[in-house]
């Protein structure tokens, strides 16, 4: 018997709708198809684990699994679930009269637990674009799911949960969020506030027309003088996120796995502070499986790069295009994906090696040609994208 249940793949901010088929035929074994990865394919020891811990056996026949569109990577393990239910379902095992009306989305542990799950948000989305009934996802990840409306958001502990609902032999919670309250609640609620900072007066009222404007800015002085502090405090001071540049920041973060279990919506403007080692591709996304870089987990906020001079050259070039198209592109063999990354570039670093060039106390160390050689790691192209630049002495 061939049974049909639906899931979603994410395509680099956004999801596609995947259809997962299973058939049980003559033979032994368990196969999948249509391009899974190693995830994916691994899901089938979960599932015979989960089945067993649940009071269920996996058919002592060819089980065939196809995932739809055939020419689509699947990644993750995120499928155990829908494939789970629709194996079930090939035996007879649960009712596939509901079946096709829910988006069915979840990783299964050895025991029949549900786990959470990434890129819920896009993929709510995408199943209300389809006009779906509802979507079934993890306890975990029911509040981020639940901000999309005209769509039905169930949550689930357990295997065992989701097959006793399709039989009609029980029910799975409703998840509820008034979004616009959910996002009025959470709205400026900032860790730290640009009123605390005492003196540098002139820094401020920088900072405070870069912010006003958009504008990118460096702050060059020595260390100790307050250029991370004044940098933490920057999103505080920043138009607050309007309710469709929250959805937009929260379904980047939801792709990248970084919602926290009691946050439905981001609300407030992201910061984003990588280490100077940090590679041209976690900066800009991209990898084997694309994912956003810190400049799309940025968007609509803040991306501090402190120390700058000590970042690879060739890091720093690549910002060059994103700060100006606000978006970045990755391009592979087989895909292309499109990533914003409208941020606002907040850089600080010292004036020289030692960091006491011009120090109206402490005396310069740097040898000759030394401050010149320090400020020319930073490309001319990149520090003319840099409008607002202040150097500050050591309050």
């Amino acid at each position: 018997m061939l049974v049909k249940t639906y899931g979603s793949a994410i395509v680099g901010v956004n999801a596609l709708m995947v259809t997962v088929e299973v058939t049980v035929g003559e033979g032994l074994g368990f196969f999948m198809v249509g391009l899974p990865d190693n995830a994916v394919k691994e899901s089938a020891h979960r599932i015979v684990s989960a089945f067993e811990e649940s009071g269920y056996r996996i058919p002592g026949q060819r089980v065939t699994v196809n995932l739809a569109p055939a020419d689509l990577k699947k990644e993750g393990s995120a499928y155990d679930l829908p494939i789970a239910v629709a194996t079930l379902g090939s035996v007879g095992l649960v009712k596939a009269d509901e079946l096709d009306k829910y988006v069915i989305m979840g990783e299964l542990g050895l025991d029949g637990i549900l786990r959470p799950i990434k890129g819920v948000l896009p993929i709510a989305i995408e199943a209300r674009r389809c006009q779906y009934k509802g979507i079934i996802v993890p306890a975990e990840n029911a509040r981020e799911a639940a901000i999309v409306n005209n769509l039905e958001v169930y949550s689930a502990h357990t295997l065992k949960e989701v097959i006793d609902f399709f039989n009609g032999e029980g029910t799975l919670e409703q998840t509820m969020v008034d979004t616009r309250a959910e996002f009025a609640r959470s709205l400026n609620s900032y860790e730290y506030d640009f009123a605390d900072v005492k003196g540098q007066q002139s820094v401020k009222r920088c900072l405070e027309i870069a912010a006003a404007g958009g504008h990118n800015a460096i702050m060059i002085g020595p260390p100790g003088s307050g250029k991370t502090m004044l940098a933490k405090r920057m999103p505080g001071i920043l138009p607050p996120l309007t309710l469709s540049e929250s959805l937009e920041t929260t379904q980047i973060h939801s792709v990248a796995g970084l919602m926290r279990k009691e946050d439905s919506l981001i609300a407030v403007r992201p910061f984003r502070a990588p280490h100077h080692t940090v590679s041209d591709v976690a900066l800009v996304g991209g990898g084997t499986n694309p994912k956003p870089g810190e400049i799309s987990l940025a968007h609509n906020g803040v991306l501090f790069l402190d120390e700058l001079p000590e970042f690879k050259r060739t890091v720093l070039e690549v910002l060059r295009q994103p700060m100006e198209e606000r978006h970045v592109t990755i391009s592979r063999a087989k895909m292309t994906i499109d990533y914003p990354a409208a941020f606002m570039l907040i850089a600080a670093m010292n004036p020289c090696p030692c960091g006491y060039y011009n120090h109206p106390t402490i005396p310069c160390t740097c040898p000759p040609g030394a401050v010149k050689r320090y400020l020319n790691k930073v490309s001319g192209p990149l520090m003319d994208r840099i409008e607002t630049q202040k150097y500050f002495k050591r309050a």
